[in-house]
């Protein structure tokens, strides 16, 4: 983008990294503090209570390549502000819950929402807007909303303290609806398809390969960060502690997690930007096998380290989910083609959390190494893509 596109995008950077903030904090985020209240107020066990969130997510995954298509056809505008509705729905419907019934049909509508107002929404409609030059402003947003659990974490903690976490839930209805709504509603309308830099539909041609094999080679990659990244981040503070670390060092590594992110999200906006997504990548998914070498050299004193390295990691394949298949397909169909690349990763990202929790229960610290190899394989798949204009 020339400096003045990147002068233009910032207004709709900070608008859409904010409204991507906020349906994070409220939905993805929201059980990592209210489950055990809701629980405890509806008389179940806080697993029901992620339980719904997983499978609030599998609604979210199956939606997404129809709402991809609805993006890639008439712009994101439109739905996004509508998904601030669903998310509002769906919260009011959380804080009138008094049994299992309604708590499992408020995540439904919460699953609906997050399909319809997540990253791969946000990052098609930048695509619709920006076209190829969307990879700083996919950036961007992602560099805003990495900070959705930090403050939304606090803000539901607080709101649940002094008020309840029925209360909570429709304090964050009412931010979607005062301050997601029109801050959605004023993003620029989409430009017509046929504007929409023909030339690129030919990105990447002569590299050799289909874009089926280019496809699920993205799917398989992202499904295996996906799981690695749901997994450690559920249990990683449990996980250090069974390899020495003591509890407040252990919750001190995790605190670098999020600050890892961003940092490794600034260096992708800055020095990473000028080469192609396929290098970032595949950095990223050598970070987290080099923070558990690191960990298994140095032991427990080198868990910040490894946190380090983890988070850095994850913040650069999440920029990679909407920078990759835009730089290897282009922006014609970019919507529905990156939410089927996203489905097996919301499968992977749902069951992660249990499956690595049953690792732990049986191999312990050995946990780190199997996720390693799993990360080590989706380096494996992006390996075997190539492209013209890959570096």
């Amino acid at each position: 983008m020339t400096k003045a596109a990147v002068a233009g995008s910032l207004p709709v950077v900070v608008a859409l990294g904010t409204t991507q903030t906020i349906a994070w904090a409220s939905s993805y985020y929201l059980p990592a503090i209210l489950a055990a209240p809701i629980a405890r107020d509806l008389s179940l066990e806080p697993a029901h209570v992620f339980g719904a969130l997983s499978g609030g997510l599998v609604i979210a995954g199956l939606l997404g390549p129809r709402v991809g298509h609805a993006i890639d056809t008439f712009g994101g505008r439109g739905l996004l502000a509508i998904s601030n509705v669903v998310f509002a729905s769906g919260l009011l419907l959380l804080s009138l819950a008094r049994g299992p019934i309604l708590l499992i049909a408020a995540w439904i509508v919460l699953g609906l929402a997050m399909g319809m107002g997540l990253y791969e929404a946000a990052f098609a409609t930048l695509t619709r807007i920006y076209g190829s030059a969307a990879r700083r402003p996919i950036t961007g947003i992602t560099l805003i909303a990495g900070f959705a659990s930090t403050v939304g974490w606090p803000i539901s903690t607080w709101l649940d303290s002094e008020l309840g976490w029925r209360a909570a839930c429709q304090i964050w209805a009412s931010i979607h609806i005062v301050l997601a709504l029109p801050l959605n509603l004023c993003l620029p309308r989409a430009t017509p398809l046929v504007t929409i830099e023909p030339a690129q539909i030919q990105a990447d041609k002569g590299s050799g390969q289909s874009e089926t094999f280019a496809m699920v080679a993205l799917a398989y990659m992202f499904a295996a960060a996906g799981f690695v990244s749901s997994g450690l981040s559920a249990l990683l503070p449990t996980i250090l502690v069974q390899l020495g670390a003591t509890p407040a060092a252990a919750l001190f590594a995790g605190t670098l997690v999020g600050p890892a992110q961003v940092g490794a999200r600034i260096i992708e906006a800055g020095w990473l930007a000028r080469y192609h997504p396929l290098l970032s990548a595949r950095l990223a998914t050598l970070m987290n096998p080099l923070g558990v070498a690191i960990l298994s050299l140095g032991g427990p004193l080198l868990a910040p380290l490894f946190a380090i390295c983890y988070g850095a990691g994850n913040g650069i394949i999440t920029i990679a989910r909407g920078t990759l298949p835009l730089a290897l397909f282009g922006p014609q169909g970019f919507g529905r083609r990156v939410a089927l690349i996203s489905l097996p990763a919301r499968a992977t990202g749902a069951l992660a959390p249990l499956a690595v929790g049953l690792m732990v229960e049986h191999v312990g610290a050995g946990a780190l190494w199997i996720n390693a190899l799993a990360s080590l394989s989706a380096f494996l798949a992006l390996l075997l893509l190539r492209t013209a204009r890959a570096t």
